[in-house]
């Protein structure tokens, strides 16, 4: 198992392209970890504003009578790739993993995976 800060470290070192990370509570919008980011990137700031993006789609899926649950959501970007994925592990409810990837070096198909893996090490 794996506390927050090495789960975020994990996923920036073995995550090819991953250039920040976060573990995000989309019930209050804060970050509980960050790990990268830089200058010209606020991982706080996009922490808040991909809660907006969790809390629409549920709503919608909640609108639309779906029952099912998200696994991840992918937001492309001409130079990166924000992928959003929602714990379901112990203790993982109301929270979401957030990476950050240079899509001119990663591969998404392993990003998820690795993402996937990670969450399953995780213990919050």
């Amino acid at each position: 198992m794996a506390n927050t800060e090495t789960a975020l470290k994990d996923a920036l070192s073995t995550i090819e392209g991953a250039t920040g990370a976060a573990l995000v509570d989309y019930t209050s919008g804060m970050a509980l970890g960050t790990v990268g980011g830089g200058t010209g990137f606020d991982l706080n700031v996009a922490a808040a504003g991909n809660t907006d993006v969790v809390r629409a789609k549920l709503r919608t899926m909640e609108h639309l009578g779906l029952n099912d649950e998200i696994e991840d959501i992918l937001i492309t970007l001409s130079t990166q790739y924000h992928l959003i994925r929602l714990l379901k592990s112990r203790g993982g409810n109301g929270l979401f993993l957030y990476l950050v990837l240079d899509s001119g070096r990663a591969n998404l198909a392993m990003a998820r995976h690795q993402l996937k893996k990670i969450e399953a090490e995780l213990e919050v």
